[in-house]
């Protein structure tokens, strides 16, 4: 027995000492949308990373297809330098190690600085971009109100921490400005903002005018419009492992995504070049599965644990607010905030469409004389919309509906009150401020 004993200490010993062996192949296959490599079949596994020797650092590609004669990888580089015959070899799975001294600085999706700061101080333990949620019967429930100091949002949706709201909008209504105004909302520890596909131009702009003294909290992670799909794919799962390692620490975070649609654009090309079939707009059936395991991530963690307050902007493609993936996300969200570009053509910023916004959470925020007061509040603002033909054409006649004449009255005052300038001082208490400017008005 000590014999044997002593000899299962020289195995371990040996297993802990000795590298494992390098698995390499060679490329078969080069297409402006992936590569194949011939030799890694049985070695690889959906999801690995796979390394190309070049003549600078090795590229990375990601494996999305495997079959019997070789795999196929996506590459993270958008000029792809490897050649044909050039060796490939397998790589560790991508990991990050946060740490509270990244706050105030701005990252790529794979983790290294953008804003020529000094390197990023590892933190002690590491986290996955492809982390699994909390388990559902271990997270803590959501009941704590937030005030995000948007007038329109704290009467109408008001949010709670740990909340996960999607902003739904076509393009030039004003997402990314109240995403700015939301982002500067106070009662976070840490905010962790993604710019997916942006504008390389809008970055700058982003972080230095409209974060302002807000930027010391703020990690930025960046994926522009112009890079890669596989970095636009993994920069959100970058911002996700960020917010989850604060969020473990006990933290209060607010995780803002800038667009979760461009994410799905970019899933979307991964899956069609991994050879997937487009079964609803162009749209593989992985894409349906990919944005429910990011989404469920963020909420609140464990019992003990911290938040992540997930605000997300959906680009609504065509203003086609039932188009799937619209569709997908809004059914697991916490709920969803409307932007109208009706309203926005009348310049009332933001641009709220409060009859289609809705928070699942919203009972935990209204005490009842609130709720009472925001239904009666919708109800007149349905009917003044519903009889806007009626008015326009002169069929309406002060007197003859007591009710109606209330409505014309009051409805304009709370359009006015709603109007928030991005430049303004947050809400801090939105009730009065909307009793006060009636009365005002």
């Amino acid at each position: 027995m000590n014999a044997l004993r002593q000899l299962e200490w020289a195995l371990l010993e040996l297993q802990q000492n000795t590298p494992l062996a390098s698995v390499s192949g060679a490329i078969s296959e080069i297409a402006p949308t992936h590569f194949r490599v011939s030799g890694l079949s049985r070695f690889v596994r959906l999801g690995e990373l796979i390394g190309v020797k070049s003549a600078g650092p090795p590229q990375i590609g990601e494996v999305v297809r495997i079959d019997s004669d070789g795999i196929v990888a996506k590459p993270f580089d958008r000029l792809f330098a490897g050649g044909l015959g050039s060796v490939a070899f397998r790589m560790p799975p991508l990991s990050f190690a946060p740490d509270p001294s990244w706050k105030g600085r701005v990252i790529n999706a794979l983790g290294a600085p953008l804003d020529g700061g000094a390197p990023l101080v590892p933190g002690s333990r590491t986290v996955s971009a492809e982390a699994e949620p909390p388990p559902a019967m271990k997270r803590a429930r959501v009941h704590k109100p937030l005030r995000t100091g948007v007038r329109v949002i704290d009467l109408f949706a008001p949010i709670c921490s740990g909340q996960r709201v999607g902003i739904f909008a076509g393009s030039g209504v004003g997402k990314s400005t109240l995403l700015a105004m939301l982002a500067r909302s106070e009662g976070f520890d840490t905010v962790v903002l993604a710019l997916v596909g942006e504008r390389g131009r809008e970055v700058r702009e982003f972080i230095e005018d409209v974060l302002g003294h807000n930027r010391a909290r703020t990690i930025t992670i960046v994926s522009t419009g112009d890079e890669s799909p596989m970095m636009r794919r993994l920069a959100p799962k970058t911002a996700m492992a960020v917010a989850e390692y604060f969020r473990d620490r006990g933290e209060s975070v607010l995780l803002v995504v800038d667009s979760i649609t461009r994410f799905a654009h970019a899933a979307r090309e991964v899956a069609l070049a991994a050879g997937e079939p487009a079964v609803a707009r162009g749209y593989a059936p992985t894409v349906f599965t990919d944005l429910p395991r990011l989404l469920e991530r963020a909420g609140p963690g464990e019992e003990g644990s911290g938040t992540i307050t997930g605000i997300f902007s959906v680009l609504v493609d065509g203003d086609d607010h039932n188009e799937p993936i619209a569709d997908t996300i809004r059914s697991t969200l916490d709920g969803h905030i409307v932007l109208s570009r009706h309203i926005a053509d009348q310049a009332r910023y933001p641009a709220v469409d409060v009859l289609a916004s809705i928070s699942r959470l919203a009972h935990c925020v209204w005490d009842p004389e609130e709720r009472e007061l925001v239904s009666k509040l919708r109800a007149m603002i349905a009917r003044y919309e519903d009889t806007r033909d009626l008015r326009l054409m002169g069929g309406y006649q002060p007197g003859r509906d007591s009710s109606l004449d209330q409505t014309v009255e009051i409805v304009p005052k709370i359009y006015a009150a709603m109007r928030q300038d991005a430049s303004a001082a947050p809400s801090a208490d939105p009730f009065r401020e909307l009793r006060d400017m009636m009365k005002g008005g």
